[in-house]
This record gives C-alpha cells, sequence and structure tokens, in this order.
C-alpha cells in the first residue's frame, strides 16, 4: 500500500511536469483505518464524494493474481453470537446443565453449511470463547462471525438469517450483534465500461489486462455503494499480502503508472 500511495503521488508529478492536465479535477484520498472497519475513512470519503460530481473512483489496491483489476468485491459483515446456558457439575449432574459451548458448536455448524448454498454468501465464525472449567457444563460461549456477500439482496438474507436464529437446546438462549460493514462492489455496466478504457490502454502499452471477481473487501465498496463507478485493484502487482514476504514487483512500477496516467485522461474526457 505504501508503493501505491507513492505511486499515485508520481503519476500526478509527472501529469503535471508534462503539462497533460485532466479535463477535470482528481482528487487523491488517503486513508489509514481501512482494516478496522473505515470508521472513520468512510465518512471522509462520503464528505468527498458528496462535495464535488464524483466522475469515477480508482483504488489503489494491488491487483489480483496475475496482474488483474478488480471489476467486483464482496461486501462484508460483522457479527458476534452469544449463548447463555445453564451451568452444572459436569460430574455430578451434568443432565441439570445446558452447555452453551454445545449449542454454539451447533450453531456453528448450521451456519457454515451457508457456505455450500451456491449463493455469493461466505460465512466464518472464527474465533471462539466460552467456558470456565473443564469440570463445570459452559454457561456462557460466544463467536466472532465473518460474512463475506455478492449482492445486495444476499446482504439482506444473511441480516436475515442471523436475526432469526433459534437456539437449537431451548434451555439455552442465542443473541446476535453487529451488522454490515461494508456494501457489495457490484460489476455494473459502469464499471464494466472503465474496464473496456482500462483495457484499451493497456493493449497500447503492450500489456493484456483481465479483471477478477474477489471476496475480499475495500474503502471502494463504500462509494460503488453511492453509486460512482470504480474500478479497484490499480495498484503494483505483488505478493504476499499481510505476510512477511509481502513485496511489489518492481517491473511493474512503470506499466502501472503509465496505466493509471492514461486512465486519469481518458476517463475524465469521456465517462457517459
Amino acid at each position: 500500500m505504501k508503493a501505491n500511495c507513492a505511486l499515485a503521488l508520481e503519476v500526478l508529478r509527472a501529469l503535471s511536469e508534462l503539462r497533460v492536465m485532466p479535463s477535470c479535477s482528481v482528487m487523491l484520498a488517503l486513508t489509514c483505518d481501512e482494516e478496522v472497519g473505515s470508521l472513520s475513512g468512510w465518512p471522509f470519503l462520503q464528505r468527498i464524494a458528496n462535495s464535488r460530481e464524483t466522475r469515477c473512483a480508482f483504488v489503489m489496491e494491488p491487483p489480483a493474481l496475475g496482474g488483474r483489476v478488480k471489476t467486483s468485491r464482496k461486501g462484508t459483515g460483522i457479527f458476534a453470537i452469544k449463548v447463555e446456558g445453564i451451568a452444572a457439575h459436569a460430574g455430578l449432574e451434568p443432565e441439570k446443565g445446558a452447555s452453551a459451548i454445545l449449542e454454539l458448536a451447533r450453531q456453528t455448524e448450521q451456519l457454515h453449511a451457508i457456505n455450500l448454498s451456491g449463493s455469493g454468501i461466505t460465512l466464518n465464525v472464527g474465533v471462539v470463547h466460552g467456558g470456565t472449567r473443564s469440570n463445570v457444563v459452559a454457561a456462557h460461549a460466544e463467536g466472532e462471525i465473518d460474512v463475506r456477500f455478492s449482492t445486495e439482496a444476499e446482504s439482506r438474507e444473511i441480516e436475515r438469517i442471523l436475526s432469526n436464529l433459534k437456539p437449537i437446546d431451548e434451555r439455552t438462549k442465542v443473541f446476535v450483534s453487529g451488522g454490515i460493514n461494508r456494501p457489495p462492489l457490484e460489476r455494473t455496466a459502469a464499471v464494466v465500461e472503465l474496464f473496456e478504457k482500462a483495457r484499451a490502454i493497456a493493449a497500447a502499452l503492450d500489456f493484456e489486462l483481465g479483471e477478477a471477481q474477489v471476496g475480499g473487501a475495500s474503502d471502494g465498496n463504500f462509494l460503488a455503494a453511492m453509486g460512482i463507478p470504480v474500478l479497484d485493484g490499480l495498484g503494483i502487482s505483488g505478493d504476499g499480502a499481510h505476510a512477511v514476504h509481502e513485496h511489489i514487483e518492481a517491473d511493474d512500477i512503470v506499466r502501472r503508472g503509465a496505466l493509471i496516467g492514461g486512465l486519469l485522461m481518458l476517463a475524465a474526457d469521456d465517462t457517459d
């Protein structure tokens, strides 16, 4: 991401020095809290988008495998599930208890079955806590749920499912909190038009530009939900996101810079 921030600045600097200016203004927006939900970044982007006529948005996230730009991204949801059970001695009177951990496990299995439905919804109970001691039937358990979806309709469906969870063991109680964090970036006709422009520019630069649909979200999702055409994944190719070996491919820097510069000129001049 640092490399792509630098690249964006250098593209604007190059256009200025070459006296090649887009016909409309270009706003460079930098946010720093995307990985933790964009609690301040999203209102910032919304203010920018609402304060001017925003024709389109280019996101400097790294591309997908093979240098492909991202023409759609799944939306995200952050939920928590809490279960209240009934404590009892696990050796003396286990029948008098209702295990919150067992109920959470059953709910987890039921929720993960949604992943096999064939829809764009994926769900992961990724962190769990519960119980006090091994000889006590657990009276409390909780889990953190990550949700992904491809369309607004799927967003409403997952909210409906999670808000209507019922205990499998009727002696327990199940509570769900949280909500949708990012809407989906859908592959609309306007997004396809942007991609086709990018592909034509890439062809003029003697490389083939592909597209991808990915499960991860970005701040571009917020702008897409406002009806703004978004082309994502325009950054420098590399590998190892969030890993020790994270890196960029230096050979891709000039090519990406030229692509972005061309897009700023072409998209600004003709977006209808």
